[in-house]
């Protein structure tokens, strides 16, 4: 995706985080609008596109998961959360509520970037019309379809179930590893677009929140299914 055309909106009380991130980000040629909380946010929302959004969780008047709690799941726009350093359970609640990843503060401007990017690289698949290696472009998950050339999951009845990007990208790549058990490495390698350490848990509340979309009883798990030890398995046998 050309910069040029990728609006960022950056939600942060805090002054000098909007001017740094709206000065580096500017600079590598993206548009970039700020908002000092979820008013100023949803006021940007209501006229203008937004490809990206920047939010913190610690902000006083309405902090960035109470912002993201009314937004989702009708608004699917990516979300990056801004989380104190070493706060795991903001990033947990954050994941399962929807945010598509996290990075802690202060913020790493070059591994921003590159979330960023990742990020629009998932979109950018999302919104294309290719098919899996077997040549699908429908893929079942129970009584679920997942229509890839429309980046779709419709349920029975043909309604449109609300996917973020990451968990598009999620059963996208189940669709096209029927069968394989994958571990978690190989999910975030392909479907995030980064390495998995042993502390990290994004893949797992994924998991869970695509489970309580698909699954009639997601404590008991029969479409993407736990293989203890190793990781999941997509096996619509």
């Amino acid at each position: 995706m050309d910069n040029q055309k990728t609006h960022i909106l950056v939600c942060d009380d805090e002054v000098d985080v909007r001017e740094m991130l709206q000065e580096y980000l500017g600079k590598r040629g993206f548009k970039v609008s700020a908002a000092s909380g979820g008013e100023q946010l949803r006021d940007i929302l209501s006229v203008s596109a937004v490809d990206v959004m920047i939010m913190d969780i610690n902000m006083p008047k309405e902090d960035g998961l109470s912002i993201l709690r009314s937004l989702r799941p009708e608004n699917t726009t990516p979300i990056i959360m801004l989380t104190a350093a070493g706060d795991v359970i903001d990033r947990v609640i954050g994941l399962e509520m929807g945010a598509d990843d996290y990075l802690g503060k202060p913020v790493d401007l070059r591994e921003l970037e590159a979330r960023i990017k990742a990020i629009l690289r998932r979109e950018a698949i999302k919104g294309t019309t290719a098919t899996d290696n077997a040549g699908e472009s429908r893929t079942a998950f129970g009584s679920f379809t997942l229509d890839k050339d429309a980046a779709k999951l419709l349920a029975a009845d043909g309604s449109e179930v609300p996917l973020t990007a990451m968990e598009y990208s999620l059963l996208k790549v189940f669709s096209e590893n029927k069968g394989r058990v994958l571990n978690r490495d190989q999910l975030l390698e392909q479907a995030h677009d980064r390495s998995w350490d042993p502390f990290d848990r994004s893949i797992d509340i994924r998991i869970s929140r695509l489970r309580r979309k698909l699954e009639s009883n997601p404590e008991k798990p029969e479409i993407i299914r736990t293989v203890r030890g190793i990781g999941y398995v997509y096996d619509p046998k």
